[in-house]
């Protein structure tokens, strides 16, 4: 098989009475110091990221599911078999494989058979649980050293720890506690940090020696435990040790989301993007108002988006108005609503949401992507 070389709530709109009681509180605050401008265009509000050497499930299925477009359309037969079972929401958010209570937990916290998706509550990725031979692979060399990397979405002090299967795995079946060596092959703490975080250049990096005496079809299985909080990250990496450097093999999907297997180094990655900025237009006593504009950013024609932030503690969203809300815990996500997905490149189009709880926070720095 070819290989490639891979680098080491519903939304609803205010009511009329809700509307007229926030234009008597504009009047009345009309003296308030002048209202603060947040710019949303790429950062994170939360630790997220994956692993990009070896690759996770998740990177790889997002990386070669992509069209030029930014939607997901998934060929490999693993990542559609995802696809079918969790939606597309996991690909776009394939940095958060998460359990925010994990604090390190591994064996007896996470359930066998979920390993891969980390049991995770904020996004669904049990279909990357689903046992198949076809999912992504990266070629290894058993004994030999290399550069790990990890993407850093959002970036956070903590330890990286990097298990790997007994035996030879039959990647049909789901992932379990028992097929994977008791302690680590490597565990390294705060490594160092390069690129641009909240982007896919963003990455830790280390380099250690992978395990000895292992060949034949394998899962690296790595965990990321933030030191300044019990937020956990999980993930599956599938490899085969053959005397590989690195190469990733990924059946039935071409860069982009078609084609065969890939056998050439990918292009850049697609140019659809999207930013946003948000606009605090009132304030009042322990609440309030903003409209998000979000805009093409990229070279291509997007059809449909979605703006993640973490809402600041003691504070919650009431309402949301052109875009769909969804939260857990203090993590909120807006996606467009029927009619605002679809932006030209350059075009921009607003959602507005009334939170309450507390006061704007202006230094907050949510992520918005095409979705």
């Amino acid at each position: 098989m070819p290989r490639r070389s891979l680098p080491l709530a519903s939304s609803a709109r205010p009511s009329g009475g809700s509307r007229a009681r926030r234009s008597v509180l504009l009047v009345l605050l009309s003296v308030l110091p002048a209202l603060g401008l947040v710019f949303f265009s790429g950062g994170s509000a939360s630790a997220h990221g994956a692993p990009m050497a070896p690759g996770s499930r998740t990177y790889l299925c997002w990386k070669y599911s992509l069209s030029s477009t930014g939607e997901v359309k998934p060929t490999n037969p693993a990542c559609k078999a995802a696809y079918d079972k969790s939606g597309a929401t996991p690909f776009y958010n394939w940095f958060a494989v998460l359990r925010s209570d994990g604090a390190g937990r591994t064996k007896g916290f996470i359930p066998d058979g979920k390993l891969c998706s980390g049991a995770a509550t904020v996004y669904d990725f049990s279909g990357f649980d689903v046992g198949s031979k076809d999912w992504p692979v990266t070629h290894l060399t058993s004994g030999k050293s290399m550069q790990f990397s990890y993407n850093a979405w959002a970036a956070h002090p903590g330890s990286f720890r990097s298990y790997v299967t007994k035996s030879p795995i039959d990647p049909t079946k789901p992932l379990t506690w028992n097929d994977l060596e008791d302690q680590p092959f490597n565990t390294v703490t705060n490594p160092p940090l390069s690129g641009q975080v909240g982007t896919v250049d963003g990455k830790y990096t280390w380099t250690a020696n992978l395990p000895s005496g292992k060949s034949g079809r394998h899962i690296i299985y790595t965990v990321w435990t933030r030191s300044d909080s019990q937020e956990t990250f999980y993930s599956c990496s599938d490899v085969v040790f053959d005397g590989g450097n690195g190469e990733v093999t990924v059946p039935g999907a071409g860069s982009g989301g078609g084609g065969s297997d890939p056998t050439d180094p990918p292009g850049n990655p697609p140019t659809a993007s999207c930013a946003a900025t948000q606009k605090v237009t009132s304030t009042w006593n322990g609440g309030y108002q903003a409209e998000v504009t979000v805009s093409n950013s990229g070279a291509t024609p997007i059809s449909s988006w979605m703006v993640d932030w973490t809402v600041p503690s003691g504070q919650r969203i009431d309402s949301v108005w052109n875009g769909k809300l969804s939260t857990t815990g203090s993590s909120a996500s807006v996606t467009n609503a029927d009619w605002n997905g679809s932006l030209a490149t350059g075009a921009s189009t607003t959602f507005g949401y009334a939170a309450g709880g507390g006061s704007p926070d202006t230094t907050a720095a949510p992520i918005c992507m095409v979705h």
